[in-house]
This record gives structure tokens, sequence and C-alpha cells, in this order.
């Protein structure tokens, strides 16, 4: 029988943070699992950057240190979510060993001094992990307050490529592996162009600093590479940790929409998705950003409950101007993660460091102790949440999803492309539209089945550049069978080899979209254009503009500039049962909300309350229960208003017809 390896035996919110006894002397230990029991503290990460005290010299362990905290943390009632140490090797190994440390693609050398200075392709790394891995896992495994595995701590954070002679070496054995000979490699980089065809493997190189632009395919395969080299890292150490543990859950943390590692793929080698999230204070859409990588994280295992594993309950140490939370906002963004999925929210850290880069980043235990405002609400918060342990057995549903691709991100964000402006970054306006509707949206890879998109009413992309074979057939599906479907600007252009798609764009989705595109128009750095919807509303544009020829479409808002007066804009056409939109060019949030409201109406998606601006409602839901969050991101009193009486999970009170909430307040209703 296959393990199983989830936390569904923990039937508990998980809530706690980064511990580092190892900063501090023994004699501070107790005090830290008494106030971790005050607290409300049920799980710790612990020795995520602690090679150096495990393996002082190359050869000689020391786990006795290790030996006495996992007691004292399981004498007190509290889980461990054990590190295997490997994110930061110790100073020895880099003197023994200098060609493990990695190099930038200028042939610059990253020295010790900091941390995760490792190549990921050194041999001498990956034999010290391994051993340390093993040695880490030996001697735990059967430890009572073991409850998973975190593997390595924010791979790719610092060091995501690594130009090194090895790196080299693995690159070349990685595209021998995929293309088998140098016909189909030339074919696949198109090196007809600028005389480039290869005759020999040793004659290819890593895309490095270059007299003018390097080969686009070879700058995509080499990042796919990157991930895939980091993403082998992992798996080395999950086969260690699952021959010795094969029912302990093994986890790394993520880092929402990081753009060097395809999670999608690296999702699947783990049992648990978590994050880290430090969403910024001075931000006023920073809530909105959270929400969006809450609903990716959450749909990376397909709708599996995840974890938010960092997150500050104060301020961060590493932006120019670090700005503290307010009083209760902590709280407030702790609850969004659960309210989009999370079953259980940590920090970075539990005591505040009096040493080192990050001794001004934020705790759970500030430097003034436990008499101060910060601890006082972590501890609220740890009462909390014993009152919604139910939760754990719930799932959000989801209408919208969303096309999200790491491999289109990487292709879209190279260079000689026509506009630098044509980015992931217009995910966000997409994103936000819903949001301000009260949308739950899951995300779904391009290369996703008919079947699951048939699960949802309306399927968003905002930008699908690389479009692989057999995509435009599944999207023709998913749509003739009664779905419908957004397609943002620039989509449909290139295949997954970063060759074009001849015969006007977008070739791919031209029959679906009932529109062909001859020609496209980069706008200058902050130009602003009309946009006059086929109800005579007007909105603004920028960034870009699809010079549309109507092949069955009917235009559903057009330009409103002279030069280009009537030119379509936004267009929609009728396929089999259902419908698809192309928009042509970047319209600004207000006008995707009046586009999006307008879809969401024909795909019969409705929120489940009608909150006031600034007011954030999600559903969970599964055995037998229903948790409604209404989360007031806004400063000010709000009422909502609600269909039904229902009862607060958090403080028992009961409402009838109305709820109102505090500023950055919330309510769990049941």
């Amino acid at each position: 029988m296959k393990p199983q390896r989830d936390l569904s035996h923990l039937n508990f919110i998980l809530f706690g943070g980064d511990y580092n006894p190892e900063q501090w002397p023994e004699s501070i230990w107790p005090e830290d699992a008494q106030l971790m029991q005050e607290a409300g503290v049920n799980m710790v990460s612990l020795a995520i950057f602690s090679w150096a005290k495990l393996e002082p010299r190359e050869g000689e362990f020391d786990f006795g240190w290790l030996d006495r905290i996992m007691n004292l943390l399981h004498a007190h009632g509290i889980k461990v979510d054990l590190a295997t140490a490997t994110a930061a090797p110790p100073p020895w190994m880099a003197k023994n060993y200098p060609d493990s440390l990695p190099m930038t693609k200028d042939g610059v050398t990253l020295y010790p001094g900091a941390r995760q200075q490792y190549c990921p392709h050194s041999v001498a790394y990956k034999t010290l992990a391994a051993r340390l891995v093993a040695k880490v896992a030996e001697r735990y495994a059967q430890h009572p307050a073991l409850a998973m595995w975190h593997i390595n701590n924010e791979y790719g954070c610092h060091v995501s490529e690594s130009f090194t002679p090895a790196g080299t070496n693995a690159f070349r054995a990685w595209l021998q592996a995929k293309y088998e000979t140098m016909d189909r490699l030339n074919h696949a980089w198109g090196t007809a162009f600028w005389s480039q065809q290869y005759g020999d493997w040793s004659e290819i190189h890593p895309p490095r600093s270059a007299p003018t632009f390097v080969n686009p395919t070879q700058q995509l395969d080499w990042k796919r590479f990157s991930s895939d080299a980091i993403l082998a890292l992992m798996k080395m150490e999950v086969e260690i940790l699952r021959r010795i543990t094969p029912s302990v859950p093994v986890v790394t943390n993520f880092m929402g929409f990081f753009k060097p590692l395809d999670y999608w793929a690296w999702a699947q080698e783990e049992d648990l998705v978590s994050d880290d999230n430090y969403p910024d204070p001075l931000d006023p859409q920073a809530h909105i950003g959270s929400a969006m990588r809450y609903d990716l994280m959450r749909s990376l295992r397909y709708g599996q409950p995840w974890l938010l594993m960092e997150q500050t309950p104060a301020a961060v140490n590493w932006r120019n101007r670090n700005a503290m939370k307010k009083p209760d906002q902590m709280r407030l963004w702790s609850y969004q993660a659960l309210a989009r999925g999370a079953n259980g929210v940590m920090f970075f850290q539990w005591r505040a460091a009096k040493a080192g880069a990050e001794k001004f980043h934020g705790a759970m235990v500030p430097h003034a102790g436990k008499d101060t405002r910060v601890f006082r609400e972590i501890a609220q918060l740890g009462s909390e949440l014993k009152r919604l342990d139910p939760l754990v057995r719930t799932t959000n549903h989801a209408d919208v999803a969303i096309v999200f691709d790491w491999d289109n991100w990487w292709a879209l964000e190279l260079d000689s492309h026509p506009s630098i402006d044509m980015s992931a970054r217009n995910l966000m306006p997409y994103y936000a539209a819903l949001y301000q509707h009260g949308v739950t949206c899951d995300f779904v890879p391009s290369t996703v089945s008919a079947d699951k998109l048939r699960e949802y009413k309306l399927v968003v992309v905002p930008n699908l550049y690389l479009t692989k074979d057999g995509v435009g057939p599944v999207f023709e599906q998913y749509v003739a069978a009664g779905g419908h479907m957004v397609i943002g600007a620039f989509s449909g252009i290139s295949n997954a080899d970063d060759h074009i798609w001849l015969g006007g764009y977008p070739a791919p989705f031209r029959a679906l979209l009932g529109i062909r595109i001859e020609e496209f128009e980069a706008l200058g750095a902050g130009q602003k254009q009309q946009l006059i919807t086929d109800d005579e509303e007007s909105f603004a544009c920028d960034t870009w503009r699809d010079a549309i020829q109507l092949e069955g479409a009917r235009v559903l808002a057009r330009m409103g500039e002279e030069e280009h007066a009537e030119a379509p804009a936004i267009t929609q056409n009728t396929f089999g049962k259902g419908s698809a939109v192309y928009v042509g060019t970047c319209p600004d949030t207000q006008a995707l909300t009046w586009l999006l409201a307008r879809m969401c109406a024909e795909a019969g998606v409705v929120a489940p309350l009608a909150a006031p601006p600034g007011v954030e409602v999600t559903v969970r839901s599964g055995d037998g229960r229903r948790f409604v969050f209404v989360l007031n991101q806004t400063a000010q009193n709000v009422e909502v208003k609600l269909a039904e009486p229902m009862r607060d999970a958090l403080t028992g009170l009961e409402h009838a017809g109305v709820v109102t909430l505090a500023g950055y307040g919330v309510a769990v209703l049941m």
C-alpha cells in the first residue's frame, strides 16, 4: 500500500514559525517552549540554517543540541517541521571544494558570507548534502515530534542559475537528452540565423554575455534547464527521505510567482505546497497580490490544502523602507491565507535575532520580549485558530480559472520583442478585476485537459505568447461545449521552440476567436489611448494595439482615437455553445472590471456575497460544513449584508441580516 504522506492526521490549524535555537544560549530554550505554549504554537520549523552547527568540520557531526531541543519541544506538545539544513553550506565546503561555489553569467564567483552559496551542478555539494540528509533522517526518523521534512529553503532565491564549467557540461547533457541529435537541436534553436549552426555538443555554451541578443530558444532552454537542475537537488533529497521515512511528508517553501522555478513541475514532487509571503504594508494593492498568489498555491496541487510557511508579524528587513504592519493587519492577512485554502499560518521567525543580516526582521517574540503589541496579537491569533479546527477538512471551489505557465513567462519576457511592457505584470489587472467582483479563481497550466477546463464556467488567459501544440484544440473543445473564455493580447504567437505560428496572428486561436491580426503596434511608455464599449462607456488602455480584422467575431469595444477610430479593440466570437473574447490591447483595471463583469454574468459566475468595496469574501466547504470568510481590507468600519442568519465561528455571535466589521476586521461565518 502506498504510504499516506500528508498532514490529515493533524486535525488542527498549524500555527508557529521558524525557530533558531542555535542562535541563543540553551538557558533561553525552556522560556521559548513556555512562551510557545502561551501563544498557541503547535508547529515550528527547525534547523533550516544549521549545517555548520550539525557538521562543524567535514565528516564530524554534532546532533546533541538538536536532540535536546527536539525532546524539549515534544515535551511541550509542539510538532516539528524538521529541515534538512542544506540551504546554506558551511564555510569549510568552499575551502575544501572551491568548485562548489556558484558563478554568474559574467564569470563572477559568489563566495561565503551570506547564504545559498552553492552551485546546483557541484558534485561536492550534492555528495555532502546527500550525506547530511541521510544522517538527519536516520537519527530522527522515529522521533515523536517529527511531523514533516523541510527540504532546503527557498530554492533559487539567490542563486537560480550557475555558469560554472560543471553547469556548462550539465546543460549540454540536458540538451542531448532532450534533442538526441544535433539536427533536432539546430532546428529547434533556428541556428540557420546568424550562422549559429552547431556541429558538436561541445560547441554549445550557456547564454553568457554576448555581443548582442542571444538566441532566444537557447535562452528559453537554459531557463528550463536551470529550473530542472535545481529541482533535481530537491528530488535527490526527497528520494533519501522517502526511503528512510516513507510515511513522513516532504515540503519545500515556495515564493509565490517566482520566475526562475516552474512550480507546476515542482509541486508534483512534494507532498504539500507551502509559500513564503511578505506583502508590503505600503502597497495599497498588497492584499490583492497576496490573494492571487494564494490562489496559485492552492492550485499547484489542484485544490489540496497548503501551508503559509513564512510571513512576518511586523516588518521585514530587506526592502529600502520596511514598514510595520498596522494593528490587526497581521491577523487579517493570516486569515486571508486560511480563506484561500491554507491549513496553517506560520512566521519567520519565532524570536527576533540579535545579530546577523536579519536582526531587524520582525518576529513573534520581538527584541522587547513578551510585553509587546506584536506578541499579544500573536497570542490572540493562536487562541482563535483553535476554534477553527474543522476548517482543515474543507476546500475552496472556483468557477473561474486563469491560465498561467512558467514556460510562457520565460518566453514572453525574452529580449528582442515588440515591447518590454508586454510582460507577466499584465496578469495582475485581470486578476484584480475578478477580485473586485468577489470571484475566487483557480490557476491552471495551458496544457490542462479539456475535462479539467470543463469544471469552470469561465477561463481567462491574460497572455499565452508561447502556445504549445494541442492547446488550441483543447480551448476549442472547452468553448464549443458551452464554456466562456477571455484571451489577452500577444497570445498564440510562438510554439514551444519560440518559432512564430504563421498565417496571421493568433494562428492557433483564429478559428476560436473569429479574428485575424496582420500587425500590432507597441505604444510608447505612458501613452494612453481610449476604449469605447458597445454600450458607449469610455475607458483607457495602453502598451499595445492589435490591428484586428473580423472573421466572424463582433466588436465589444473599439479604439477611440482619431487615427484608429472605430478599429476593433475587444471582440467576442460565438463558437459552438460558448463564446470566446479577444482583448487586443492592455485595458486598465476599470475596463477589465467592466469586461469581466459582463463575462461573469454570461457564464453564470456569481460572488458569494454582495460585499462593499475593500471587503474580501471567500468560501471554504466540505465535510458537511461551510465557512464564509469576510475580510475587511480597509481601515474603515463596514457593514456587509447577509442573505441568511449566520454565526461567527471566532466570536460565537449570531448575525441576522448584516455583519459589521471594524477596520481590518475579520468574520468567519457559518
